[in-house]
């Protein structure tokens, strides 16, 4: 396809070859598992040729998963393949598993996400690997970090609990100077708003499950490789049978044909909302990276074409039962973790908890916010009556 048309342009388009949809507008949901071969000899081609867009054996897929794989790829300019995953998680632990060795030093910013976090912490050390974890607005700096044995460095840009914004051009040319692979979970932003693989990143990892899948039914994730970089995943990857089932890859790209419309509505929801809370006196603080106040608001401005929905918001003084009394009487918010659907969310989240390379210092307990795509006008009025609730239990 060709890279001069809109990213718009690309989520409705891509992915859909004229043999995979014989003519329907969807490809459809190809199940498999077994194969059939017309004899021996074609068996055993097949058994040692590339199987990539192949029919071969129901794990490594069938035009309905290489038709989203497809479309992921088109959407990152640069980029060689994707592969599918059960999850985001599956996504990321697949992802580091098939750069990283036993002895292998890895760096994650302080404010990744928490599974990953425990990724670390857990089968990654258990394996023999190591990690320290960074300041997330370090940028360059992170050289001081790299060790001998510094093998892998992970982004997470903005960081999905505090939204600090990573100089990402700035830490990829510390680790391309070092032979270092980089990789980023680019959730928040998608390709469509951060375009990673062009500014040099080696894997952009997608918790599909969010806004690429956008309804809150099925659990996604995706890993794309930039040139070069693909045939180290995928071996990985079919060595550790991961794959993602066939129906959730065709509603992932059920998904996606909408994604463009839908994450301009949340940003701009999102945005508006978080300016009305910056007005407010039981607001500290507004954790958005469209803000000017949001550490790395400056590299946001350089970098990405645009925000999503999800961002955080400091209450000025209180405490748990002050924050549960704000959160517990909502109307449009529902109370869950994941993010990315049509309907908003709101979560207490305790970064202090879980910091070990930096120290998380506010005014009063944090509340992360999904805006979904119901009216900012009723949003707004909710959050009014749960600020009020808030002042009451605070005194």
């Amino acid at each position: 396809m060709s890279q001069d048309k809109k990213p718009a342009t690309r989520v409705v388009t891509a992915g859909r070859r004229k043999e995979w949809t014989q003519g329907i507008v969807n490809p459809p949901v190809w199940r498999a598992s077994t194969i059939l071969y017309d004899d021996v000899a074609a068996l055993r081609a097949n058994n040692k040729a590339d199987t990539h867009h192949t029919l071969f054996y129901g794990r490594r897929g069938t035009p309905t998963q290489w038709s989203l794989s497809d479309a992921l790829t088109e959407l990152e300019p640069g980029a060689e393949a994707t592969l599918l995953y059960p999850s985001g998680v599956a996504a990321i632990a697949s992802a580091l598993l098939a750069v990283l060795s036993p002895g292998d030093h890895l760096l994650i910013p302080d404010s990744a996400y928490d599974p990953t976090r425990n990724l670390a912490n857990g089968l990654l050390r258990k394996f023999g690997v190591s990690t320290s974890f960074y300041d997330p607005l370090i940028g360059g700096g992170i050289a001081a970090l790299c060790q001998e044995n510094t093998r892998a460095i992970l982004l997470e840009s903005p960081g999905s609990l505090t939204f600090e914004v990573q100089d990402v051009p700035a830490i990829v040319a510390v680790a391309k100077a070092r032979g270092i692979t980089t990789l980023i979970d680019n959730t928040w932003a998608t390709p469509l708003l951060f375009p990673v693989i062009a500014l040099g990143v080696d894997y952009s990892i997608l918790a599909c499950t969010k806004y690429i899948v956008g309804h809150s039914d099925v659990m996604l994730g995706s890993v794309t490789a930039a040139k070069g970089k693909y045939d180290t995943l995928r071996n990985a990857t079919y060595q550790l049978g991961q794959m993602a089932s066939p129906d959730d890859a065709w509603l992932g790209a059920r998904g996606l044909r909408t994604m463009a419309v839908r994450l301009e509505q949340h940003g701009r929801s999102a945005l508006a909302i978080a300016e009305w809370l910056k007005s407010r006196p039981e607001v500290a603080r507004v954790l958005h990276p469209a803000l000017p106040d949001c550490p790395g608001h400056e590299i946001f401005l350089r970098d990405f074409k645009g925000a999503s929905g999800l961002f955080s918001f400091v209450l000025n003084g209180g405490d748990e039962a002050a924050r549960a009394a704000l959160i517990d009487g909502l109307e449009h918010f529902g109370i869950g973790y994941s993010w990315g659907g049509y309907e908003s969310l709101a979560i207490p989240v305790d970064p202090e908890k879980i910091r070990t390379a930096t120290k998380w210092q506010a005014d009063g307990p944090t509340v992360r916010l999904q805006i979904g795509l119901e009216d900012p006008g009723d949003l707004i009025a909710d959050l009014e009556a749960g600020l009020a609730r808030f002042a009451r239990a605070r005194g």
